[in-house]
């Protein structure tokens, strides 16, 4: 199939791109287009207009920035897995961007573009869920910042109007010695995520673990932070048999159903990767 007709924008600033979103009501953001083509083509995404950003300048950079870590939404995802800034400060989202795809997608495939398309099993918006990130939108009425638990809304759905366009986002690292951990279960190397499940632990000078994250990817409609397992490894010195029971809460998700991988299927596999994820992150910790 082809798509349906639309209008295309080369716009080459931000300000002339956020004048046609501001202006076409039925407008897409064209970033690295790994999935809004295919979506186009299979007409299940039918814009009027589409707005190519590739040639703003501007909207691709790595950066620290007043104790965050500052992601263009145009970086390329390539950029990310090759960035010492990224692999300092943010592992767990360098150990993420490797289970995305294949070189040539992530060459191509930008952070904003998964954000945005925000499909459950993608591991961008998993660990943006797990690090509590901040997104920076812009429109011709201004700018507008929105905490990830906040920005997504349900299956493939984000809270952005129709005239903005993500421009940022912020991770505020944690502290050095921190551990981390992502794990994935796909049929394929690069394939899309049945499930995933990402880690972060700090322990204290007791070993006792002083805070903890865990989030999961491809369980739900969208990224999801696990608050009872959190909440059950909360101040205690933690070994396989404690991890293990905290684990457990991982199965009381509301988990996606369909034929291929059923809910009860899911619910299984938050279990199992929710507990790898925890007992790597913690081993790092240990080990500082």
């Amino acid at each position: 199939m082809k798509p349906s007709p639309f209008v295309y924008h080369d716009p080459a600033t931000l300000d002339d791109a956020l004048a046609v979103l501001a202006r076409e009501p039925n407008a897409r953001a064209l970033a690295g287009g790994q999935s809004l083509m295919p979506m186009m083509n299979f007409r299940v995404a039918n814009p009027d207009a589409l707005v190519d950003l590739n040639r703003i300048p501007g909207l691709a950079y790595l950066r620290e920035s007043s104790g965050e870590i500052a992601i263009g939404a145009m970086t390329r995802q390539r950029d990310v897995e090759y960035s010492p800034l990224v692999a300092h400060h943010l592992p767990v989202l360098r150990d993420a961007i490797l289970q995305v795809g294949h070189r040539q997608t992530r060459n191509r495939g930008t952070v904003g573009g998964s954000l945005c398309h925000l499909d459950p099993s993608a591991e961008i918006p998993t660990i943006a869920c797990l690090h509590d990130a901040t997104l920076v939108a812009r429109s011709v009425r201004g700018e507008r910042r929105m905490p990830f638990a906040t920005f997504a809304q349900g299956l493939m759905t984000n809270a952005l109007a129709a005239d903005e366009l993500l421009v940022e986002v912020r991770i505020t690292p944690w502290p050095a010695g921190h551990g981390h951990a992502f794990q994935e279960f796909a049929r394929r190397h690069g394939d899309f995520a049945i499930v995933s499940a990402g880690a972060l632990v700090q322990l204290d000078t007791a070993g006792r673990i002083a805070r903890v994250a865990v989030a999961l990817g491809g369980a739900c409609a969208a990224p999801c932070r696990l608050p009872a397992v959190e909440a059950a490894l909360a101040g205690v010195v933690p070994d396989a048999a404690t991890i293990a029971a905290a684990a457990k809460a991982a199965h009381a998700i509301e988990a996606l159903d369909d034929p291929a991988y059923p809910a009860w299927y899911r619910q299984r596999l938050a279990v199992t990767l929710t507990e790898r994820a925890l007992g790597q992150a913690v081993a790092r910790a240990a080990r500082g």
